[in-house]
């Protein structure tokens, strides 16, 4: 998964990549090819596709919907869809009507918290994910979600709090330590940040988008040829070297890599994990 970044300073664009889960720093003009997931949560699409190829999903499982708006498993289909369109707003009008009919349904009511915070809800986003599982029986994806929301609310320590419970039950889920390695980031703690995301990368299970996250931290302390090196594992080199340069680029103007991260390590300073 691609995300174009706009020309943001760099606290913000760490703020969207952990709060929804986006994991790659790319150069502008590069396309996204898959929904704003939050990493290893609910009904997340694992394949890329390309802006065409959603929409012509959206078509397809809009008509689904509408003959039969019930049916659970289509409508968070369909809610994909649309949020991978960008129509954010309708796919949480889905999924809340959706919800009302199953509101047992853990994957829907979870699918339909991530759909408000999508859509800066984030209080009833809270709640309604916090209806997704029982303390008997807690559902890690949802942990983790909740976790999402608190970190793009700025809640961080509160959010991490969740992921570690999430990892208690999922130990060394690479999504989750994924999540909460950004979420040190955005608490300012880099070193830590990239540690948790070296476990992460480190599991067999990984992502790419793991990887691109890692490459992410590493570059934020300024170490950038070793950022562009964990990016080109799995993205072409033009744009691994694309991505870092962005990025170089963006911390270069403001001086913000030193703001975010007081114990990062200077540029010249590489640390292997």
């Amino acid at each position: 998964m691609a995300l174009r970044f706009p020309p943001r300073a760099p606290a913000r664009l760490l703020a969207s990549a952990a709060a929804l889960g986006l994991v790659a720093v790319t150069a502008a003009g590069c396309k996204t090819t898959g929904t704003n997931d939050t990493t290893g949560s609910i009904a997340a699409s694992a394949t890329p596709r390309s802006d065409d190829e959603w929409r012509r999903e959206s078509e397809a499982l809009g008509e689904r919907y509408r003959a039969n708006p019930t049916d659970d498993a289509t409508a968070i289909r369909y809610a994909q869809a649309l949020r991978a369109t960008g129509q954010r707003a309708q796919a949480a009008a889905v999924l809340e009507q959706v919800s009302l009919a199953h509101p047992k349904n853990s994957e829907l009511v979870g699918a339909y918290g991530r759909a408000l915070a999508d859509v800066g809800n984030y209080n009833r986003a809270l709640e309604v994910l916090e209806r997704a599982h029982t303390p008997d029986q807690p559902n890690w994806r949802i942990l983790s979600a909740q976790g999402a929301v608190l970190d793009q609310m700025g809640r961080h320590t509160d959010a991490q709090r969740y992921y570690s419970t999430a990892l208690r039950i999922a130990a060394d889920e690479p999504s989750v330590l994924s999540n909460l390695g950004l979420s040190y980031a955005l608490a300012k703690d880099l070193p830590k940040a990239e540690e948790t995301l070296r476990r992460a990368a480190a599991q067999r299970s990984a992502d790419p988008r793991v990887r691109q996250n890692l490459a992410l931290v590493v570059g934020l302390q300024g170490r950038f040829d070793e950022a562009e090196g964990i990016a080109r594992a799995d993205l072409p080199s033009e744009e691994a070297a694309a991505n870092v340069a962005y990025l170089r680029q963006m911390l270069s103007q403001q001086n913000d890599w030193k703001k975010l991260g007081t114990q990062a390590a200077p540029p010249a300073k590489t640390r292997r994990g």
